[in-house]
């Protein structure tokens, strides 16, 4: 094959593999019932006029399933810290003892389950729509080449193994949402 269409086929997996590490960051911010600091991910503190990821503020810890203590390195961070847990709205109730924040993970409901599973099919078919696209993208590519004077045989075999890696792309993020389901339906 031509180096035209290696670069294509490389950067299209490339892009199909940002798409699969997208999703499994995205699937890190959904709750499976125990506690865990990538809950707070996405808290963002004002520290000293700037928004700052809470874990650069401050230590987060999982002493059991159901607690996650956040130390602050200064404790005048205290309270802006519960503020920024609040106002995240992820469904944490904070409380402050003085030195942490103490927050209470309360066990799922079966209907909050269900609703977190449709929150990852979302996810995935979300991710879905990013490997066609670049599917898409990479077929219009080697269609412009084909046109450029590159062999037909030559094109063919470029799309099927487009088609290959898309395949394997979408069989990955089926079973992520497979695990994803299982960790979530686990009480």
């Amino acid at each position: 094959m031509t180096e035209e269409i290696d670069f294509i086929l490389e950067s299209t997996e490339e892009s199909m593999a940002g798409t699969i590490a997208h999703l499994e960051k995205e699937f890190l911010n959904i709750r499976a019932g125990k506690a865990s600091p990538a809950m707070l991910g996405g808290v963002f503190v004002d520290y000293y006029g700037s928004a700052t990821p809470l874990s650069q503020v401050a230590n987060i810890n999982v002493p059991d399933a159901r607690t996650i203590t956040v130390t602050p390195w200064e404790k005048n961070m205290l309270h802006p810290i519960e503020k920024a847990i609040m106002v995240a709205n992820i469904g944490f109730n904070p409380m402050n003892n003085g030195d942490t924040v103490i927050i209470s993970v309360p066990p799922l409901t079966e209907e909050r389950r269900r609703d977190l599973v449709k929150q990852a099919k979302s996810e995935a078919e979300d991710a879905k729509i990013g490997i066609r696209n670049a599917r898409q993208e990479a077929n219009k590519e080697i269609k412009k080449l084909e046109k450029e004077g590159t062999s037909e045989d030559v094109c063919k075999s470029a799309e099927d193994e487009v088609q290959n890696l898309t395949n394997a792309f979408i069989k990955k993020i089926d079973d992520h949402l497979v695990v994803k389901e299982a960790e979530i339906m686990k009480v």
